[in-house]
């Protein structure tokens, strides 16, 4: 009998080694390297055709050489997910041989999206769900709660990966659905279903038979205490999509981001809202976003954020307080803290306003990350505003983005912003010189500034 071969894998960045040692010497990482148990070669696995059992992992097996512009794009068709704002995130829908990972938070709604997802294709498509976390009952129990039409989806409650790859094979499903990849096991390798050698192996020949069959393979993946994909980092290398489904407990949101796409850009957003019959998609953001008190209050402001292919107004609150502590704290939900304090800074050197003796809260209304610097001018605002205990007018809406020299740097799509706000009955808009548009949308009044002291006498 042969023996088991077996390899040391860095759970940080993926990287292989012969033999253990203390420290990653790709990633400079401690204590990261996790023994993996290599599976031996199965010639008929995932229908290979190659005597390892690993070729044509990227699909069809092609010895020629082609040129680029020769390849046909049309062999690429979209599945449509019934869902709009899962389909923008996705790039346009689910692409065929390939693999999407999601992965969320106990609870974020992860197998009711698909669920709801599996039961509406099975009205027209070949779509296998494999449970192998919750029973066949509870699976239909769930569907019956969300009223969900059950008629045509074939359902598999199974961990065994030869299994269902015999069962996908016999069925021949377009999407194929997993819940979770962190419950499957392969026999040959000897280890506990959730290592780091069982999700590594089942997610490699999960994605091998999704990509030799044409089927559309999506993962449902757990998340660790830090928000990360659980698992070894080179399964996010096999996928073809990550999306993480975002969304606390207490709040009826949830958001959908790409972290890695091939494609699509990464930068889509979709906004669910978790009903009594599911997870329903919020078409208009920006409505949700922007449900604000009649009560004009001090520190509140809106911004205009870039998601994707879209703008959405969210709300962004500051809260400033004397601080009876040596080091005042800084403390942003929903946005860079280090960029927070780089910008009061900015605020102290050329805006002439001290907070260094301040505690700072920053908060971006319904639970939204911002990741552009698009921010930067209605952060400082609102910082202003609270400092001074005045409210800003409620039809007032910023962005742009601040430099170090205090300088008003413009952002991209600066008029399509702008057109955004004016549907949502703004009226007043302080935008950098660069994004003003040559003709302001009828009833909006736009303040072209240059600098930080601009600004803040624009209030």
């Amino acid at each position: 009998m042969a023996k088991a071969k077996s390899a040391f894998v860095c759970t940080e960045c993926g990287a292989d080694y012969r033999k253990w040692q203390g420290q990653c010497t790709s990633c400079q990482e401690w204590n990261t390297l996790s023994e993996v148990r290599l599976a031996a070669a199965r010639p008929g696995a995932g229908s290979s055709t190659s005597a390892t059992g690993r070729g044509g992992y990227a699909g069809g097996l092609s010895r020629d050489v082609v040129d680029l512009a020769h390849v046909d794009l049309s062999e690429v068709p979209r599945l449509s997910s019934t869902f709009e704002e899962f389909d923008r995130v996705l790039g346009g829908g689910l692409v065929p041989g390939s693999a999407v990972l999601l992965g969320g938070n106990p609870g974020a709604g992860k197998s009711t999206l698909l669920l709801q997802t599996a039961c509406k294709l099975a009205q027209s498509r070949r779509v296998l769900y494999v449970t192998g976390e919750e029973s066949l009952s509870q699976v239909a129990m769930r569907a019956h709660r969300l009223q969900l039409p059950v008629q045509g989806l074939k359902m598999l409650a199974e961990t065994s990966v030869e299994t269902i790859l015999a069962v996908a094979e016999r069925e021949t499903p377009e999407i194929l659905i997993i819940d979770s990849i962190q419950t499957m096991h392969l026999e040959d390798i000897a280890s506990a279903p959730g290592g780091v050698a069982q999700v590594r192996e089942s997610a490699a020949v999960l994605t091998r038979f999704a990509k030799q069959s044409n089927t559309v393979l999506l993962l449902v993946g757990h998340v660790t205490k830090d928000g990360t994909l659980a698992g070894p980092k080179v399964l996010e290398h096999m996928i073809d999509a990550s999306l993480l489904l975002e969304g606390g407990a207490d709040s009826r949101f949830r958001t959908l981001r790409g972290q890695k796409n091939r494609f699509g850009a990464v930068n889509e957003l979709g906004v669910f809202a978790m009903l009594e019959h599911g997870l329903k998609e919020v078409k208009n953001p920006s409505a949700i976003f922007l449900s604000r008190t009649q009560e004009q209050a001090p520190g509140s402001l809106v911004m205009v954020v870039w998601e994707g292919t879209r703008p959405i107004l969210v709300e962004v609150q500051a809260l400033l307080d004397d601080s009876p502590l040596g080091n005042p704290r800084r403390v942003a939900v929903g946005l860079d803290a280090n960029r927070l304090a780089m910008l009061l800074a900015v605020l102290h050197r050329h805006g002439g306003l001290f907070t260094g003796d301040q505690d700072v809260f920053l908060n971006v209304v319904g639970g939204v990350k911002v990741l552009e610097t698009s921010a930067d001018l209605a952060v400082l605002l609102a910082v202003v505003s609270s400092l001074q205990n005045r409210a800003l007018p409620q039809e007032l809406v910023v962005f742009g983005e601040v430099g170090l020299s205090g300088e008003i740097r413009p952002v991209p799509s600066g008029q399509e912003r702008i057109v955004e706000a004016a549907k949502h009955g703004f009226t007043r808009a302080i935008v950098p010189r660069a994004n003003a548009p040559k003709r302001s949308p009828a009833g909006m009044e736009v303040v072209a500034v240059d600098k930080l002291a601009d600004a803040l006498e624009a209030l």
